[in-house]
């Protein structure tokens, strides 16, 4: 690998963020570097490359810095165009997807962040909110999707594709983990799929 094509990422091993991110790289083929990061001792490249967040993932390509795990793989879309397309050319359908994207990522996220970190009558009612935002989420991209698929060219992992895999491809530990159902085949069978 050339130094004009240099790729590295920084990242977490358990990372969702980071694992979408690596699902994009590898969908489109692109070789790139591996940096564990140990997040309670970041290194100076991790501060240095994401100063505002200090957080991971960070891409670097080429010696520039992209952070935040949607923005690299709009960023991943845009630079190689080689391989599977990960956003629609529709300006439309790509409004679309990404505003999916943005609300599993942020509604969702947020709703299951909460219930994690409460107890009785708080935890039932964020758990509540958790199935509630599935189900906008599912009623939302069925309409958009009349297929019942995130997918937007056939057999291609897309944008959402990767964002779903990425939350949800390990469910069944952290169900466990945590000790409560968070994704039920029936209620939500897109998710579950």
């Amino acid at each position: 690998m050339g130094e004009e094509s240099k790729v590295t990422l920084y990242g977490m091993w358990a990372s969702p963020f980071v694992r979408r991110v690596k699902i994009a790289l590898k969908s489109k083929g692109i070789p790139y570097e591996y940096v564990e990061e140990d997040l309670r001792n970041k290194s100076q490249f991790l501060l240095q490359y994401n100063p505002v967040h200090k957080k991971v993932p960070v891409l670097v390509h080429n010696g520039n810095p992209i952070a935040e795990s949607l923005i690299i793989l709009e960023y991943i879309n845009e630079t190689w165009k080689n391989g599977p397309k990960i956003l629609p050319e529709d300006p439309f359908e790509r409004t679309k997807v990404r505003f999916w994207a943005y609300f599993l990522q942020q509604q969702f996220l947020d709703s299951l962040r909460s219930a994690t970190k409460s107890s009785g009558e708080a935890h039932e009612k964020a758990m509540k909110d958790v199935f509630e935002k599935l189900t906008v989420f599912e009623e939302g991209t069925e309409g958009f999707f009349p297929n019942g698929t995130p997918h937007f060219e056939g057999e291609n992992l897309g944008f959402l594709d990767i964002v779903l895999c990425s939350l949800f491809s390990s469910h069944k530990v952290g169900e466990e983990a945590l000790a409560m159902k968070i994704i039920d085949p029936e209620r939500h069978p897109l998710v579950h799929s």
